[in-house]
């Protein structure tokens, strides 16, 4: 009798949740095309996890450009960039100065505006020149000290109703010498070339022996997570209500043995500390370097997996455009990143349509729970691939795992908010029920290494959908 009565309480109260979620569906479907109560619905709804965040571009510009004036920085009056030391080109102002002038309160907008895409309008600059050019500007700044930028991502996280982030963080480290190694650039770009993978592979296994000899290696693995060990537990990052983990990046533009050697750092110090849960390769994807040598990083990727089969990573791949680059160059990247890399997730991913044999593809990363990190503002304005030039559909229709990210919110002045507005508002084809699983998707293929951390998290993230749909009227 106990047993019938425990049964039918638990079937009473799946009914109850599921009318629940079927009201919410119902209301989401009536305020689609309202875009202000749709975004007071996306607002209060729990959006779990941000799988692709990038620590430097998620820092709005005001708080930066008030620490520079506090910190009284030198602006270059050209570029609006911003330096400790100026250097010997342009012309450099202190901070100081400009304000006793009475002049730095006319320039602060225009600083901003170079910061981030406030105020941004076409023809200023061309969009992907000014998102790329941004960091560096103010960089220097922020790089000064990261603790204020970790609360302020953490404070607008908890305030938009989202637990976890997976942000890209690598703290500067001084440089290693390298010099006794440089003659491995031209060997292996030249094998790299020829597509001679196993002679890449050969050199990438000498290459590393030798780097493994340099004690400087080790101390650098050994800083990266002592250092994000004690940013993370002295400005107490985790919390009941809120989560984060790091992934180690590194840049694509580098000189192969120079990369090859963060990329190697990187997974030693993802292999060693659970905070650091993965890897990741960042830069525009279009530039020069990062073309010429996308085959031979994608091996380096593969090597170091071999190396370290417990490390994850993700890989910013297939973020390019017709017209950006030559129409060949848009046809094997993500492929290459799943085929070759054996990337965990993908990020971006919008030339998939160009790619060769892509149902193939999109089948492939379907059957393996391949997830592709979905950044709907940074397409549009990056790349201005929006509304139905978005491969958004393909991946849907073809059932490959997606997650909802927000890249740089802070360049690109977005929040995760946003984003979900966005996917209900422009892909009406997503169902409530589409939206809640792409949500639960940021729990489920987070790289957490930690079992019983991924389980509190999700049964944490039900609950609070159970409450959001209690909510609706």
């Amino acid at each position: 009798m106990k047993y019938i009565l425990n049964l039918a309480f638990f079937i009473s109260l799946a009914f109850g949740l599921r009318a629940q979620e079927e009201k919410a569906a119902s209301y989401l479907q009536k305020i689609r095309n309202n875009e202000g109560e749709l975004t007071a619905f996306m607002a209060q709804m729990p959006k779990g996890g941000d799988l692709h965040h990038h620590f430097s571009g998620s820092i709005y510009a005001e708080p930066l450009l008030a620490k520079a004036i506090q910190l009284d920085y030198y602006l270059n009056m050209e570029s609006m960039a911003m330096a400790i030391k100026p250097s010997a080109q342009g012309v450099w102002k202190r901070l100081s100065s400009l304000a006793s002038e009475g002049r730095l309160e006319a320039m602060k907008n225009e600083i901003l505006r170079r910061w981030s895409v406030k105020d941004y309008y076409p023809g200023f600059y061309p969009s992907d020149q000014l998102f790329f050019e941004s960091f560096d500007k103010y960089l220097p700044v922020l790089n000064e000290e990261y603790a204020p930028g970790m609360l302020e991502i953490k404070n607008r996280a908890l305030a938009e109703n989202v637990s976890y982030i997976e942000t890209m963080f690598s703290p500067v480290y001084s440089r290693i010498n390298l010099s006794d190694l440089t003659s491995f650039d031209g060997q292996l770009r030249q094998e790299a070339s020829l597509s001679n993978d196993r002679e890449v592979l050969n050199l990438l296994e000498n290459l590393y022996t030798k780097l493994l000899q340099k004690e400087a290696i080790t101390q650098a693995v050994n800083w990266n997570n002592l250092f994000i060990q004690q940013l993370h537990d002295s400005l107490k990052i985790d919390d009941e209500r809120f989560t984060m983990r790091y992934q180690k990046y590194v840049l694509r533009f580098m000189n192969p043995v120079d990369l090859f050697k963060d990329i190697v750092i990187s997974f030693m110090s993802a292999n060693t500390n659970n905070l650091v849960v993965g890897v990741n390769m960042v830069a525009p994807e279009h530039g020069e370097t990062s073309m010429k040598d996308y085959r031979l990083h994608m091996l380096m990727f593969q090597f170091c997996h071999q190396k370290f089969p417990k490390v994850k990573y993700s890989l910013h791949a297939g973020e390019l455009a017709m017209g950006q680059v030559a129409p060949e160059s848009l046809t094997w990247h993500i492929r290459d990143a799943i085929y070759t890399a054996k990337a965990n997730r993908i990020g971006h991913g919008v030339d998939m349509p160009y790619e060769k044999n892509s149902y193939e593809l999109l089948r492939y990363m379907s059957q393996q729970k391949i997830p592709v990190e979905i950044n709907l503002v940074s397409n549009r304005f990056i790349l201005q691939i929006k509304e139905d030039k978005h491969p958004i559909k393909l991946y849907h229709q073809f059932k490959v795992p997606m997650v909802i990210s927000t890249d740089d919110a802070g360049v690109l002045r977005t929040s995760l908010t946003e984003q979900y507005v966005l996917l209900a508002k422009s892909y009406p084809f997503f169902s409530y029920s589409d939206i809640k699983q792409i949500v639960l998707n940021s729990m489920d293929y987070s790289f957490i290494k930690e079992t019983a951390l991924i389980q509190k998290l999700r049964q944490d993230l039900l609950k609070r959908f159970q409450e959001f749909e209690e909510k609706i009227p």
